[in-house]
């Protein structure tokens, strides 16, 4: 197949990747970036996106390095990719929360870390104890050794708010 085929047809589905709801979400998105109105979002776009948020010693090379993400001009369809590529793969914050409330019956918030552990090494789709690990150094455990999974759940689904 093509590269332009390839191209073609994946961002022919990449709409039904989202819901109505969060491509509208998304429109609403692009247009306040697009500031020239060309359909197009653009290094002075994103400079002056970054102004109109307060931010205005953005540096050139930062711009062009988050234009370089899109594999051409980025149009709302290219705009929608870069999101779905970002977004695939995780469920829903409340499909993450039920699963994780399954192993907290009192309804606490938190799951003894070291229990989780047993459990994702040895249930369903094993993960090996380095994948724990890694996942544990992002999360908020606090001294008694426990997950705050509300607050993972939110990291999986919405990205850490330091990135």
């Amino acid at each position: 197949m093509s590269g332009a085929k390839r191209a073609q047809r994946a961002s022919s589905n990449v709409f039904s990747n989202f819901e109505q709801t969060q491509i509208q979400e998304f429109k609403e998105a692009f247009t306040l970036m697009d500031q020239n109105r060309d359909g197009f979002i653009d290094k002075e776009d994103l400079k002056d996106t970054y102004a109109s948020l307060g931010k205005t010693n953005v540096k050139d090379d930062e711009l062009e390095s988050m234009l370089k993400e899109a594999t051409g001009p980025i149009n709302f369809t290219m705009f929608l990719n870069l999101f779905g590529e970002k977004l695939s793969g995780t469920d829903t914050e409340e499909t993450i929360l039920n699963a994780f409330k399954m192993f907290d019956p009192e309804g606490k918030g938190n799951i003894n870390k070291d229990y989780l552990k047993r459990l994702m090494m040895s249930q369903g789709e094993k993960f090996t104890a380095d994948e724990i690990d890694q996942m544990f150094k992002s999360s908020p455990i606090d001294a008694a050794g426990n997950l705050d999974y509300k607050a993972l759940c939110y990291t999986i689904t919405h990205g850490d708010e330091k990135e």
